[in-house]
């Protein structure tokens, strides 16, 4: 079963719902301004609030592309003194990007 872990501090804010609405409200309408603009992420499901925010912060950065010479890479030489070691060695960060679908 499932229990919340609330302080006393936890308790209050609850009570205080309200008058801290109504003190962000105010703020908004003071330091909302055309320079400094404020955003409200909708975040009743968080993967979407998340993909919302990061494509309007992408959408504010001006962007053209890039004209790029192209690039000759040599070919790589063969290693002569060099043995990999092997991976186990290492700590890795796992494959998460596997498990999506």
């Amino acid at each position: 079963m499932r229990r919340w872990k609330l302080s006393p501090m936890d308790l209050e804010s609850i009570r205080r719902w309200e008058d801290y609405s109504r003190a962000k409200d105010e703020m908004f309408v003071q330091t909302d301004i055309t320079e400094s603009p404020w955003y409200v992420v909708e975040a009743d499901d968080k993967r979407r609030a998340r993909i919302n925010m990061i494509a309007h912060l992408l959408s504010t950065i001006p962007y053209c592309e890039v004209q790029r010479a192209p690039l000759d890479l040599p070919p790589r030489p063969t290693a002569t003194n060099y043995v990999r070691p092997p991976r186990d060695l290492y700590q890795s960060v796992p494959d998460h990007a596997a498990t999506l679908g």
